[in-house]
């Protein structure tokens, strides 16, 4: 270990990775809750479009890339909101478009000027300089910071855009805001796990959080110690064992997310095995968020309408919530928690 923090790009590399793997994460447990996990890839071909030009015009292709990535990001939620385009439609006119000008674009560069294109697909986290980490550094600042003062608002909207709506929350705003932090995110990885690998630095952590976590926060934690760890192992792993590291950093985030799920899926099954009945109200059926019942944003979590109660799910149990909750729950019958109900 000694002998790769004496090499000074190595330690500019893992504190890159470090400040990725810590703000991915933030923004991605939004992007997996309103089902929308690829939007990095659509972001990250607009991001090479970027790169073209700033390519094309001897300009700095990363404060280019962030710039039109940006713009890409605000126009798609404004897309979707007032010309009621489908997500999936506006991200595939992107994906396309951003890829094709990308390479158009530098092909067309000026003769005498280079550039690495396969570092910005598939990263080249070893060529991070001191004036790429203080730009990082300030990104995923800005990231951290508007994801911790706009959590719950984040979440309302993530959850139900309908329910949001309908409290008075700005959701059109809170969208483009959440747009704009998945650009960031995406310019911070590009130079780490490459362009064509962003959303997997989102995406997976957030998966395996979802596997761990007995709630949304306790999910969102094991989150981002899954990215941090997964981002600075890659860039380890890869550099004794000679791999490109933004696909080091993605194969470990998978092979995570595998052995967590395949854990939770066999303590479930014991513990449904194992579970007897308890006093209490009967409570056969597991929420979820697609189960059909009312779901009622009530703190950090959601409260599901069930045959007029409230339950909301507490470690590998259900509890009874009133209107105004004071703390004090009421167990129901031992249930299980699905994966994609934690809250």
């Amino acid at each position: 270990m000694s002998d790769l923090l004496s090499l000074e790009f190595m330690r500019n590399a893992l504190m890159a990775a470090l400040l990725v793997g810590l703000a991915a994460p933030l923004v991605g447990v939004f992007l997996v809750q309103r089902g929308m996990s690829l939007i990095g890839d659509g972001l990250g071909h607009m991001a090479l479009a970027g790169v073209g030009i700033g390519v094309a015009t001897s300009t700095s292709p990363v404060f280019v890339a962030l710039v039109v990535t940006l713009v890409a990001a605000v126009l798609i939620e404004l897309l979707r909101h007032y010309a009621r385009t489908s997500g999936d439609l506006a991200l595939a006119v992107m994906f396309y478009g951003g890829i094709a000008a990308g390479v158009v674009l530098v092909a067309k560069a000026p003769s005498g000027s280079s550039v690495n294109l396969s570092g910005f697909l598939f990263g080249a986290i070893t060529t991070v300089t001191r004036a790429d980490l203080v730009t990082f550094a300030t990104l995923t600042l800005a990231v951290v910071l508007a994801t911790g003062l706009m959590r719950q608002r984040l979440f309302a909207v993530a959850q139900d855009e309908e329910y949001a709506r309908a409290v008075g929350l700005p959701v059109t705003a809170l969208n483009v805001l959440l747009a704009a932090l998945t650009a960031l995110i995406v310019v911070v990885s590009m130079r780490v796990v490459g362009l064509l690998l962003i959303s997997a630095l989102m995406i997976l952590p957030n998966a395996t959080g979802q596997q761990l976590g007995r709630s949304y926060r306790g999910s969102l934690l094991w989150a981002v110690l899954v990215g941090v760890l997964a981002s600075v192992g890659g860039v380890i792993t890869s550099f004794y064992a000679d791999t490109p590291s933004g696909g080091t950093i993605v194969l470990i985030l998978i092979a995570v997310f595998v052995v967590s799920a395949t854990g939770a899926g066999l303590h479930r099954t014991l513990r449904r095995s194992r579970s007897t009945p308890v006093t209490g109200h009967p409570h056969g059926h597991v929420h979820w968020e697609s189960c059909g019942h009312e779901q009622v944003l009530h703190g950090d979590h959601v409260d599901y309408l069930h045959d007029g109660h409230r339950h909301a799910a507490h470690g590998d149990h259900w509890h009874e919530h009133g209107e105004h909750d004071d703390g004090e729950h009421d167990d129901v019958e031992s249930a299980p928690t699905p994966t994609g109900g934690q809250r």
